[in-house]
């Protein structure tokens, strides 16, 4: 409410509460600074791991930066800027989400501290862009290329990814190797580039034996079952037709009334559906098909006809993995039978209906040269092979990234402390006070070695000292060994990241932190009153 010439003046509805200026900022800079450091304890290979309970009791066990935060029931507005950094994160590259936001509470936390010395956020704000478009040049700069289709160094990046998963430790050489070989197997190359989609690699979870039973298999993992128990289980040399249309008759888009009038003519029509099935399923066969993948559904008489002629069936197949299938074998998919040809069939050395944990799935391996790939993740508990899941996903994304983009850095916070070294010489040729704000960039990037250091237990003083001294003596791959507990040098220990992951972690935070500060009012609207929940509609306010 505002008073104008005596005369009092309601802008906002009652109850609207608002917070403006340095208030407001700093209610910003509290809630995304204690959202940093929720996620701060589970970075590193010694990070510790959060377990979530949603309002139904389901509970999540990770240290997972992404699903934390996505799990976590945030409300503060600030705050859940927070969480849409790390998803923009863990979209674009995968990886990297819980480096992202622990850097864009440090930055936050370090622009307070120039506020406080009377520095305006706009100040602050073009010091820390300046100073980001240097570290983003700073990591091309020292980055390696790489062969990216070199399996060793692949392999290497993809270790470093899982090393902070401890659910899985004891698993993770085996399946960073699996999805090295998935990303391989279905990477492109067009015009000197390798292009990979990582959704043509299905990832199928059940529940059983253990971690050490997943399996890569060359072909494609359906979670369903052959449909007429007197089908072959097993057919080898595979001849697969995808239908994208039912094995029923098809009913008239008029209604339609038929009289019968003896049972004769009740007879002559069921034998006609009949006769019309017979024959869709022996075109069926005429092409030489031995397994139909049918994404819709396959009548009851039909299922006895494939029966007979030895043609294993499955029925409502999810699109995507049609999709899958067709990468993988080769196959056309067919929206028609008539339109069925031996050359739209794609080929498998074997499908097979086995029994895995309480249910039974069709396999399609073996294919000649598929391009799509399921990795089917077992373990002992619900809640391990959902981070199986979740650490897969991982070293897919990373392993995907350095194929597109083979530039590498060392891991350990070995590129963080070169970017904050440099930046610092760099900072010093700036003018007025946007070389305080650069300054103050390269201390927050400092975060990540220093919370390295700190999770693992070592002292964070003695640990950061060491580290800036190597650095100035130009040993830029410096980094924690959190196994020995000191600093040495990562990239001879095979510590290995993408610069790309790197890059876009220095990216979304620093936005983050810009975005955040560049709000100077908060008007939060009030709750909706008894009336309005019942569905009608506010009082007018004059």
């Amino acid at each position: 409410m505002t008073a104008f010439s005596g005369q009092p003046v309601l802008l906002l509805k009652e109850g609207t509460s608002r917070s403006v200026g340095r208030d407001a900022l700093r209610s910003n800079i509290l809630a995304a600074r204690i959202l940093s450091e929720t996620v701060r304890s589970s970075l590193g290979p010694r990070g510790m791991d959060k377990m979530l309970v949603d309002s139904f009791g389901d509970i999540v066990v990770t240290n997972d930066g992404a699903t934390i935060l996505k799990e976590m029931d945030v409300q503060h507005p600030a705050a859940k800027m927070m969480v849409e950094v790390a998803k923009a994160q863990d979209d674009e590259v995968g990886d990297g989400t819980t480096t992202s936001v622990v850097l864009a509470g440090e930055l936050l936390k370090k622009a307070e501290e120039l506020l406080l010395q009377n520095v305006h956020p706009t100040i602050i704000i073009e010091g820390y862009k300046k100073a980001m478009d240097k570290a983003l040049e700073i990591i091309d700069e020292i980055a390696v290329t790489i062969d990216p289709t070199d399996k060793e160094t692949l392999k290497k990046a993809g270790l470093t990814t899982l090393y902070s998963k401890a659910l899985i430790i004891g698993s993770i050489d085996k399946l960073t190797q699996m999805a090295v070989n998935a990303v391989l197997q279905v990477a492109e190359k067009k015009d000197d580039k390798w292009t990979v989609d990582i959704d043509n690699i299905k990832v199928e979870k059940k529940e059983g034996e253990s971690l050490n039973d997943t399996a890569l298999i060359y072909g494609i993992v359906l979670d369903k079952e052959v449909v007429h128990p007197g089908m072959p289980k097993r057919v080898e040399n595979a001849k697969i037709a995808l239908l994208n249309c039912p094995i029923e008759v098809e009913k008239t888009e008029i209604s339609a009334k038929i009289n019968i009038t003896s049972p004769e003519q009740m007879r002559a029509f069921l034998e006609q559906e009949t006769e019309i099935l017979k024959k869709i399923v022996e075109k069926i066969a005429e092409t030489g098909a031995n397994v139909v993948i049918c994404q819709k559904g396959i009548d009851d008489v039909a299922q006895h006809f494939l029966a007979k002629k030895k043609i294993l069936a499955v029925r409502r197949v999810k699109e995507s993995d049609m999709a899958k299938i067709a990468k993988a074998t080769g196959a056309r998919i067919v929206t028609s039978i008539d339109d069925l040809k031996p050359e739209d069939l794609g080929e498998a050395k074997r499908v097979e209906e086995r029994k895995v944990g309480e249910d039974k799935m069709v396999f399609i391996e073996e294919c000649k040269n598929p391009k799509a790939v399921t990795i089917l993740i077992r373990g002992g508990s619900k809640h391990l092979i959902d981070e199986a899941e979740r650490s897969i996903h991982d070293v897919l994304c990373v392993t995907r990234n350095l194929v597109r983009e083979p530039r590498i850095v060392a891991g350990g916070g070995a590129p963080e402390a070169e970017v904050a070294h440099r930046i610092r010489d760099w900072a010093r040729t700036l003018k007025g006070k946007e070389q305080l704000a650069a300054l103050k960039f390269a201390d927050a990037l400092e975060v990540v070695p220093l919370t390295l250091a700190e999770n693992a237990g070592l002292d964070p003083v003695d640990i950061m000292v060491d580290l800036r001294a190597r650095h100035e003596s130009n040993e830029k791959w410096a980094g924690i060994d959190v196994v020995k507990g000191k600093v040495a040098d990562m990239w001879s220990k095979g510590i290995l990241e993408p610069a790309s992951v790197k890059k876009q972690a220095i990216k979304s935070g620093t936005e983050a932190a810009i975005m955040i500060l560049r709000i100077d009012d908060v008007i939060a609207a009030a709750p909706p009153s008894e009336k309005e929940e019942k569905g009608k509609g506010p009082s007018p306010t004059y």
